[in-house]
């Protein structure tokens, strides 16, 4: 089964400004909860390119970290990239970033498509762990890109 997550936010910010806080790697862990224990290992050297592979560990749940591998498959400029996970904690994970200009600033967009591991078990438990916990990430994603950049 295929779930999908979407979150939108409005900032008071150009479409540049977003595009390259959002295209630089480094910036991911300045916007994930501190209790993920997020680290990048390796790939994050420069701004976001179709092929390129961004190494993580994260820390899904107390006590269990994994290694995350990212894969950018596709960027239009100024308008959207996907990511998509080769390796880590889901079955599948395809996450495309939007951006677009509004008035007074930038409209963000996630669109997350994914399946978790763990067949019948990762099922009955993805109401119950898995989606809360993507909501969470996404929450404190949103709440610190206000801190950082205000509210529209």
């Amino acid at each position: 089964m295929v779930y999908s997550l979407h979150a939108k936010q409005r900032l008071p910010i150009n479409l540049e400004t977003a595009w390259e806080f959002l295209t630089d790697p480094r910036n991911l862990g300045k916007i994930t909860p501190p209790e993920m224990g997020f680290k990048i290992i390796s790939g994050a050297d420069r701004s976001l390119y179709p092929g390129q592979l961004i190494e993580y560990k994260v820390r899904p749940l107390p006590g269990f970290t994994t290694r995350w591998i990212s894969e950018i498959t596709q960027v239009r400029h100024m308008d959207y990239f996907v990511d998509e996970q080769r390796e880590g904690p889901y079955a599948m994970w395809h996450h495309t970033h939007f951006l677009k200009e509004v008035d007074g600033g930038v409209e963000i967009e996630d669109l997350i498509r994914y399946k978790v591991p763990f067949g019948f078990i990762g099922r009955l438990l993805h109401p119950l762990l898995v989606r809360p916990k993507l909501e969470k990430i996404f929450a404190y994603r949103q709440t610190e890109m206000t801190n950082r950049f205000g509210k529209l």
